[in-house]
């Protein structure tokens, strides 16, 4: 059962690899996100390909598929839904975009706090509360959400709450002359590319299950929970990296060992997902930035203070 499932990941990864050229770390997060229960927030500059990633993984992993493209006048009711009432007082439901399996989460950062604000209930519980009724999404659930560097023009920085709910910050970069050569000796095909379905949610759900069986032993365990604290109490923190940062190492440490074909967690996979599961969480204090201190900088002087477990 784990062998067969673990081929259906190979297959998304190469129908990937079809319409996107090299981001091979991006595409493995992705993946680890989607089968260990999480989402992923994707930053970069435009044309990088972010778009294009998420909608191609999307369409090989199967299910319901919606994209929101975010605008400053967007309200919370275009994304959760919202109800619908006649003149004589009957109302039905309108649901919104989020009512999917896959869910594209264009350019977040283009729209207003309060908007984004209507994602942390769903994100979260898989639930939205409109006029006190609760409406369930259907699981599986994934956001992939795309934005352009913080600070560009026309922009709304997330909050910490709102970049909390992601389990990863991956980043998109400009591709290597390389990788570029490649995409235009491709460019026909790129741009009407034939992606192929190759799961469905309740594949989805049965590689979870089996995620969840991945051994983590009390040494890792013990790794993961020191790396956050060294961090959280570091004299150039200001905040931020609270118990989900946590739960996402563990979690994303179990979904390596499975992509991996491992069933037990080694300090490599968590090294992995030191970064991304934690930089989007970090708030330095002013003194620091300006000392030209960086999250990821704080992070890789924690991974090599720690004691890796042996």
């Amino acid at each position: 059962m784990q062998e067969k499932l673990q081929k259906v990941l190979a297959e998304i990864i190469d129908e990937i690899n079809k319409v996107v050229i090299g981001m091979d770390d991006l595409k493995q997060l992705l993946v680890a996100a989607a089968i260990s229960g999480g989402h992923i927030l994707i930053e970069g500059p435009p044309g990088t390909a972010k778009t294009t990633l998420a909608h191609t993984f999307a369409v090989a992993l199967g299910g319901i598929f919606k994209r929101i493209q975010f605008t400053p006048d967007m309200l919370p009711s275009d994304i959760t839904g919202f109800y619908m009432y006649t003149l004589n007082g009957d109302s039905r439901f309108i649901e919104g975009p989020v009512f999917c399996n896959v869910l594209l989460l264009d350019e977040l950062n283009r729209t207003t706090p309060r908007t984004q604000s209507a994602l942390l209930e769903v994100m979260q519980e898989g639930k939205v509360t409109i006029e006190g009724k609760d409406h369930i999404i259907p699981q599986p659930f994934i956001a992939i959400a795309t934005q352009i560097k913080h600070g560009a023009e026309g922009t709304f920085p997330l909050t910490s709450v709102q970049a909390d709910r992601f389990m990863f910050n991956a980043e998109s970069h400009y591709p290597s002359q390389e990788a570029e050569k490649e995409i235009l000796q491709r460019i026909d095909f790129l741009e009407k590319p034939a992606v192929s379905r190759v799961a469905d949610p309740a594949t989805l759900l049965d590689i979870r299950k089996e995620v969840n069986t991945i051994h983590v032993s009390e040494q890792i365990e013990n790794y993961i929970i020191s790396l956050v604290n060294t961090i959280r109490y570091n004299d150039d923190m200001a905040g931020g990296v609270g118990p989900r940062a946590t739960i996402s190492l563990y979690k994303g440490a179990r979904a390596l060992a499975f992509m991996d074909k491992r069933d037990y967690v080694i300090p490599d996979d968590v090294k992995r997902l030191a970064i991304p599961a934690l930089k989007h969480r970090m708030q330095l204090r002013p003194e620091a930035e300006m000392n030209g201190s960086t999250p990821e900088e704080l992070i890789n002087k924690t991974l090599s203070e720690v004691a890796v477990p042996k």
